[in-house]
């Protein structure tokens, strides 16, 4: 059912305990950490504050002991028709998830037995296909933190799964929390987008505008709101006769990180729906405490898209970026990493444009820029979709759909390229992808993750892979798009690995979520797997 692919060293018996031992000890952990949390813990989308995705204290799974994994347990899915979207937080032994089913769990982290559920009708009872949990929580002071379709952001008990307060952050019809929030000194911050643009030719066109929130972490209550264009107005008609409102969008998809010490807040924002107003495909620096703007760089302008943008059948009149070559759907949908280098602290965010951007965190100069791939394919997929991880070395840094995707390692004070491995070209060849070769895709959505010695990416092919962070080899992979019996006693299947999120690596254990597009030929519902050795 595994399949490794890569030939690799493997010691004596009598000398991988003395290995693993001496790496445990030896080993320097990189100047990464979440404080308020065990080493082991992952409590959050970027997995700490600064946004590294890494793993600092694992040590169980390494470059020697990573091809020893397997799935210890799998969490099956009823059949929805919706993909999986919600990367697991784990904490304390436990992990918290949103399902496609309009559930939300609590499992055990080891064995996977249920300890909980909530149900998002019990806020409301409207819950469609799109309006379940689509980010992922954070795990702070006994609380869970998470948004849905809807625009619903929730705190629940952590140890009973009962609800605190629930607060609808925008009434737009097609708000949406993709945005994962993050907690910090008591508040929850988190970013709200829409598909507000998805309307049709009949539709009026745009009156939603991204923002950035904080609530009190204890009640809810809304502390502070930034605006990412001007309110929209009525300008005139689209050539059906519905209403043109401008500007509109810059959606905010991705999740905020902060820096504690400066106690800033960076976030990325999405294009522009109308009109060129704003702060679209930009990274925004704002005062934690009250939401003051203390910086803006746009990275792109101007970029003005809707779905209808992609559609050749559509008659003129419907997109003006197309006529003005600005309709580029460049947004940015990754979390920023925070790190320092030589004593500057940097900000770098990837692009749907292919491009990974460095910012001074002081003053929001370009310090320096990468191209990895050209993000010239419908919606921008072949650029950089979700996330990359930092873990005091590298970066790490993934393309999607570019001919194939690739991983990148780049050094962090130059942009330098340490070393580009594509997908591998085989992915669609073997395991479930080769059932249905026509859909499959060599292609990175997932967000990056790391831990000492190894770096964790997804792949539309099915496939989860595990590298080797020195030098970008595969150390191993496993094809997910097989069915599994999971401890809840449904069968499932996997398929693309689920983009929004990407690999959490805890206290010894490797944790996936599969089942994103290309959706293969299935008659079951997706899965979480566990791994471990």
């Amino acid at each position: 059912m595994t399949r490794s692919r890569t030939a690799r060293w493997r010691p004596v018996g009598w000398a991988i305990p003395v290995v693993c031992a001496l790496l445990a000890v030896l080993a320097p952990a990189p100047a990464v950490s979440t404080p308020g949390f065990a080493g082991g813990d992952w409590p959050t989308w970027t997995k700490d504050a600064r946004g590294s995705r890494h793993a600092a204290d694992e040590r169980r799974i390494n470059q020697f002991t990573v091809d020893d994994l397997s799935v210890k347990w799998a969490h099956a899915f009823p059949r929805t028709g919706t993909t999986l979207r919600s990367q697991p937080a784990v904490v304390g032994g436990r992990m918290y998830f949103g399902g496609p089913d309009g559930l939300f769990y609590a499992l055990d982290s080891k064995t996977g037995a249920t300890r909980w559920t909530f149900d998002l009708k019990t806020v409301d009872p409207e819950v469609g296909a799109a309006k379940v949990v689509r980010d992922s929580p954070s795990v702070a002071n006994g609380r869970v933190y998470f948004g849905d379709g809807r625009g619903y952001l929730y705190a629940l008990n952590q140890e009973t799964g009962a609800l605190e307060w629930s607060n609808r952050l925008d009434t737009n019809p097609a708000a949406r929390l993709t945005s994962s929030p993050i907690h910090f000194d008591g508040r929850v911050y988190v970013g709200v987008s829409s598909a507000d643009n998805a309307g049709g030719v009949d539709s009026a066109c745009c009156t939603f505008r991204g923002h950035v929130d904080a609530l009190d972490a204890r009640t809810g209550q809304l502390v502070w709101r930034y605006y990412t264009v001007p309110e929209p107005k009525a300008i005139g008609t689209w050539p059906s006769g519905a209403i043109h409102w401008s500007p509109s969008g810059a959606g905010v998809w991705s999740s905020p990180v902060i820096d504690p010490a400066t106690r800033t807040l960076y976030v990325g924002t999405g294009q522009n729906y109308t009109g060129t107003e704003g702060n679209s495909d930009s990274v925004l620096a704002l005062d934690v405490g009250t939401g003051a703007v203390r910086w803006t760089k746009q990275l792109t302008h101007p970029d003005t898209w809707r779905v209808l943008c992609a559609d050749p059948k559509v008659p003129p009149g419907y997109c003006p970026g197309l006529e003005e070559g600005s309709a580029l759907d460049f947004d940015i949908g990754t979390a920023p990493n925070v790190f320092t280098v030589k004593g500057r602290t940097r900000v770098g965010v990837g692009q749907k444009s292919g491009v990974y951007h460095v910012l001074d965190a002081e003053t929001g100069e370009i310090v320096w820029q990468r191209q990895l791939s050209s993000g010239d394919t419908t919606y921008s997929e072949s650029g950089i979709q979700w996330g990359a991880s930092y873990d005091g070395e590298r970066l790490y840094v993934a393309t999607n759909q570019a001919n194939p995707g690739a991983l990148h390692a780049l050094d962090p004070e130059t942009g330098a390229l340490l070393w580009k491995t594509p997908n591998p070209a085989d992915g669609c060849s073997w395991g479930g992808a080769a059932l249905a070769p026509a859909s499959c895709l060599l292609a990175h959505a997932p967000a990056v993750s790391s831990s000492p010695g190894v770096v964790y990416e997804g792949s539309a092919d099915g496939k989860i892979r595990a590298y080797r962070a020195r030098d970008g080899k595969v150390l191993w992979q496993f094809d997910t798009i097989q069915d599994f019996t999971g401890v809840n006693g449904l069968v499932g299947r996997g398929g693309g690995l689920a983009a929004a999120g990407g690999a959490v690596v805890a206290d010894g254990m490797l944790y996936v979520m599969s089942g994103f597009r290309p959706l293969y030929p299935s008659d079951k519902g997706f899965v979480l797997l566990a791994f471990g050795r």
